[in-house]
């Protein structure tokens, strides 16, 4: 596949109108990465694989629609090819341009065609891990400030901070075991962020599959709480 494909319609995934503005935008991003996200699910899950077609695609149309310069050349681009809106552009995407391309990072990163996963991976990972802390703190779930804006010992301070948030998430679950795994959870978050320089996101992708779609799930439902539209 190369640059001279149509552009999928990064406003109709990401649920944005064309005069979105960035903040909405972003917000939009969140909910989108939330409702798709890869693991919500188990890894041996059928929804598996198409979640993680659609989850690349939500980090593509914001990766493009987020930056002023992108937007610009994006909305030139598509322009060139009119067409009237898919009933599901997650689809549409993959009907135009192919299983797993990338019409974002092919177009604004790669001079000669073709897509380095590596560099994708990293920058999907990059702007998902600032959403999710961001939602995290947001919702009630972390804690926003440093060890240094603390004050004090950081070690006790990181790790009573992780037990609140975990034994918190525990208490939104609804059951013993829910508070224990949730401690836990929260402790090895104030513990690794501050003796290794962990972001969240790095410590969350580290804990079992079931803690992430469960933290996933809680998380959802707080953010879209605030929204009509379901996780």
């Amino acid at each position: 596949m190369t640059r001279n494909a149509a552009p999928p319609d990064y406003y109709a995934i990401l649920e944005v109108s064309e005069k979105a503005s960035a903040a909405q935008i972003r917000d939009a991003y969140k909910r989108a990465a939330l409702k798709t996200h890869p693991d919500r699910v188990a890894n041996d899950s059928p929804e598996r694989e198409q979640r993680t077609r659609r989850f690349q695609l939500v980090n593509d149309a914001y990766y493009t629609l987020s930056d002023p310069t992108r937007r610009q050349e994006y909305d030139l681009q598509r322009g060139y090819y009119r067409r009237s809106p898919a009933s599901d552009p997650f689809t549409e995407a993959d009907d135009t341009t192919g299983q797993g391309y990338s019409w974002a990072w092919d177009f604004f990163e790669n001079e000669n065609g073709g897509t380095t996963p590596g560099g994708r991976q990293a920058a999907e990972d990059a702007q998902f891990s600032d959403a999710f802390e961001e939602m995290m703190q947001d919702e009630g779930f972390s804690e926003g400030r440093t060890p240094n804006q603390q004050g004090g010992n950081a070690s006790t301070m990181w790790g009573m901070v992780g037990a609140v948030s975990g034994g918190a998430l525990g208490f939104i679950v609804g059951n013993v075991p829910g508070l224990l795994a949730g401690a836990v959870a929260g402790n090895r978050l104030g513990a690794i962020r501050d003796t290794k320089g962990k972001s969240v996101y790095e410590v969350f992708q580290e804990l079992p599959q079931d803690d992430r779609a469960r933290l996933l799930s809680q998380l959802a439902a707080k953010v879209f709480s605030h929204v009509a539209s379901p996780p």
